[in-house]
């Protein structure tokens, strides 16, 4: 079978360079095809305002090129100093607000080319990274974020970062380009894991504990579910295969949950997911990218073959999985004690977007905050933020300035809302075909109507919105998903739950 023009790009872009520095110094607002697909691998998304786009049509303007740029934050923790840089970028250079992503990044969106540079080396300047949070690659991987303190929790985000560090391209070209760093000569060594293509497609991983999915581990490429055993974490139920993109009208493709493929010891948890990606990297399809997930690679071998390539090159044993317990779920909201003694406040936020706006002053009242107590910042994958490190007196009037800036405790919310979540879709995301973020506040509040009548207001039901069948929201395991088919029309699906296990 034929490469698909994306492998071809990427085998062509000499390391992820292709002519990224160059269209950056010229006058071009945009950049070309082969050089947008390089630039998901820098962690940036070429988009444009569609709302503007019939106005703009047939004159001279051309569309209005903007740029998304992602934050990979690995199990999603982040100084206070961080979160206000980052605050900052978002005013200098992006629409002036933040975006809490379900992997537990950050994402800034309405960019200029103009200043793509400077804004990835702000984010660079405090040893952040946009390197892999996009392209065929490892994605930011996730991890529990609540600092509970004790040491299940501490483990998890270690492997999360040990993980990030380990699948992270190698290539110079991301330095090379927005750090002015030293050019090198692109050679086949540069990549010693994933040579010159890389992988067929994004790669997501988890590191998740039985105790609780806050990570929704079955919707990932690959998760280490933790096996603990009087307070130490053993070893990892590794997971395979799971992904939620699909695309309408075509049969063959499906949202897939993982499956379990054995249990590793807790040495070999990084080892096991490099294991799995290079099976990925060297069988996966790379024709078709609607059907380049590892989950087809597992659909189309069955999991007894890729359990039998596992072992041929994984340099330990792989046992049996252990018991997969009904898993229980927390998004971690409200007040919580540390094993320290200390704090932390979990705050929701509607569809992850920190902003001002009517009523709701949420981006001043977290500034504020920050600024004032220097918390500890931890990103959950329900797009809420966990203030951290509080003594009591901080934490009443942490509270306080919520409420005053117009942001409801989550113990007030109904669970309808709470538990609610919706892509960005339109204006900005060239695959939406509906909208999502921007009309899922008023769903809601017809839902809360709704369910309190029918006396469910209480009822732990999760809804979430998609402007297209690619699941970044993770819908299909949601109670109720609206997925967008085309302008004002979504399928609606049922079935899901919290639990995030169908």
């Amino acid at each position: 079978m034929p490469e698909s023009k994306v492998e071809i790009a990427k085998r062509h872009g000499r390391h992820l360079r292709g002519t990224i520095a160059e269209t950056i110094a010229s006058d071009a607002t945009h950049f070309g095809h082969d050089d947008i697909q390089l630039l998901k691998f820098h962690g940036t998304y070429q988009q444009d305002d569609r709302d503007q786009r019939r106005g703009r049509e047939g004159g001279e303007l051309g569309k209005a090129y903007s740029f998304m740029v992602r934050v990979a934050i690995p199990a999603g923790a982040v100084t206070a100093q961080q979160y206000l840089t980052l605050e900052r970028i978002a005013d200098q250079h992006a629409n002036g607000t933040l975006r809490v992503t379900t992997r537990q990044g950050f994402q800034f969106h309405g960019v200029l080319k103009g200043d793509l540079k400077d804004t990835i080396a702000g984010i660079n300047h405090e040893l952040l990274t946009t390197i892999s949070a996009c392209g065929d690659v490892q994605r930011n991987v996730m991890g529990c974020s609540a600092p509970l303190g004790d040491a299940d929790h501490a483990t998890i985000r270690r492997v999360a970062e040990a993980l990030a560090r380990e699948l992270r391209p190698a290539s110079r070209a991301y330095h090379e380009i927005w750090l002015d760093g030293e050019k090198q000569v692109s050679t086949e060594s540069e990549e010693p894991f994933y040579g010159d293509r890389y992988l067929p497609r994004k790669f997501k991983t988890a590191v998740g504990l039985s105790t609780d999915n806050c990570v929704d581990i079955y919707s990932q490429d690959v998760g280490l579910l933790a096996i603990a055993d009087g307070g130490v974490i053993r070893g990892f139920n590794l997971l395979v295969g799971g992904g939620l993109g699909m695309t309408h009208n075509k049969g063959d493709t499906t949202a897939r949950l993982a499956e379990p493929l054995g249990f590793v010891p807790a040495a070999h948890g990084v080892a096991a997911v490099r294991t799995v990606a290079a099976i990925f990297r060297d069988h996966g399809n790379r024709s078709d990218r609607r059907h380049a997930r590892l989950k087809y690679l597992l659909a189309e071998w069955g999991i007894e073959r890729f359990r039998q390539e596992f072992e041929r090159r994984a340099p330990f044993p792989l046992s049996p999985a252990g018991p997969l317990p009904s898993l229980p779920f927390h998004d971690h909201l409200g007040r919580h004690r540390q094993a320290d003694g200390r704090w932390f406040y979990g705050v929701f936020i509607q569809s992850g977007r920190i902003v001002d706006g009517p009523g709701l002053g949420l981006k001043t009242a977290l500034s504020e905050i920050v600024s004032r107590f220097r918390p500890g910042v931890r990103l959950t994958a329900q797009q809420n933020l966990l203030l951290t490190d509080l003594d009591a007196p901080s934490l009443d009037e942490v509270e306080r300035i919520l409420r005053g800036h117009g942001i409801t405790p989550a113990g007030e919310l109904s669970p309808a809302r709470r538990f609610s979540m919706a892509c960005p879709a339109l204006p900005t995301c060239g695959l939406a075909v509906a909208e999502s973020e921007r009309v899922i506040p008023g769903i809601l509040d017809r839902f809360e109507a709704e369910l309190d009548a029918l006396g469910l207001g209480d009822a732990p039901i999760t809804i979430r919105m998609t402007g297209c069948p690619n699941g970044c929201a993770r819908p299909y395991t949601a109670d109720i998903a609206f997925v967008g088919r085309s302008l004002d029309l979504y399928n609606i699906y049922v079935g899901g739950g919290l639990a995030g296990d169908r």
